[in-house]
């Protein structure tokens, strides 16, 4: 039997450091949002600015936790029939056409069975036969509307989910629910009390460089200061739309690493600064001041 997954994380230093093996450097509150989560077996929102490693978490824990990620990537007008189930309807079809020819007869209800089920992420992750709980990554959340939201509260309050044709389906190994959310919208306190919480901070110079080691084959310790130095700059730079997040340094050093550049300087960051940029205004707005000041190691 494998082990429970209280007993593969019994605290918040044995998590941290699994996570860390998992290559995801957490600090101590996430990791005790996190523990948390998979102790009390309550699903956790995580809230932060895009690109600081909400989802890159969910990863991290399902790896610890030794157990699948099963991810639902909201988006603008997805329904729950689309997130919670579908059915095979070509297999229907054929069943449909061996019936006739056999000139038996088929009902509906011998239609709509486990056998023509097709489950999506949602009702995967109830069903999952465990021995440890599915990792259960509802992405962004807050890009979905307000009836997808509404819609969720059964699964997150009882674990259950409901198939008209069925009936409702209780998850016999809960899921350890991870949403995440960019605040692009502001979501439903009755969403949010069933939820643990935790806003991930932009990390520090140091521990964005320490990332980028750790994602970046090859980089080395100048490579990933010199990095992650820019990236605290650029962040500073009121002009920006989109200041860069944790993603767009590491993309930034791979960039450097592909092109083989030897050193960081304002040749070098104009050749690459479409991969820490995504914006024609910000680029624009970073190059019309000058790159000089963004890779000088002393600013």
């Amino acid at each position: 039997m494998p082990p429970d997954p209280d007993a593969l994380v019994p605290d918040v230093p044995a998590l941290r450091a699994r996570l860390d093996a998992a290559d995801y450097l957490a600090d101590d509150a996430l990791a005790t949002a996190l523990l948390l989560a998979v102790r009390m077996r309550q699903p956790i929102l995580l809230e932060g600015e895009p690109g600081v490693g909400k989802t890159e978490a969910a990863r991290a824990l399902a790896t610890v936790l030794d157990t699948p990620l099963i991810r639902l990537q909201c988006y603008e007008g997805l329904s729950a029939a689309e997130a919670l189930y579908e059915w095979n309807y070509p297999r229907q079809l054929l069943a449909i056409r061996l019936a006739e020819s056999r000139g038996e007869p088929l009902r509906d209800a011998d239609l709509f069975t486990e056998d023509f089920l097709m489950p999506r992420p949602l009702l995967a992750a109830i069903t999952h036969p465990g021995p440890r709980p599915a990792v259960l990554l509802i992405d962004e959340v807050d890009r979905a509307d307000d009836e997808f939201e509404a819609f969720l509260l059964e699964l997150l309050a009882d674990a259950a989910v409901t198939v008209p044709e069925l009936g409702t389906r209780t998850a016999t190994v809960p899921p350890v629910a991870v949403l995440t959310s960019n605040r692009t919208r502001d979501l439903h306190d009755a969403l949010k009390r069933r939820c643990l919480y935790h806003w991930i901070e932009y990390p520090d110079t140091e521990r964005v460089a320490a990332v980028i080691r750790r994602r970046v084959p090859g980089a080395g310790e100048w490579l990933a200061s010199r990095v992650a130095g820019a990236v605290d700059r650029l962040r500073a730079d009121q002009r920006l739309t989109k200041p860069p997040g944790i993603a767009e340094a590491v993309n930034w050093a791979a960039a450097m690493r592909a092109l083989g550049l030897t050193s960081f300087d304002a040749n070098a960051a104009d050749r690459t600064l479409g991969a820490v940029l995504k914006y024609a205004e910000d680029l624009a707005a970073v190059r019309a001041g000058g790159l000089a000041h963004l890779v000088d190691s002393d600013a």
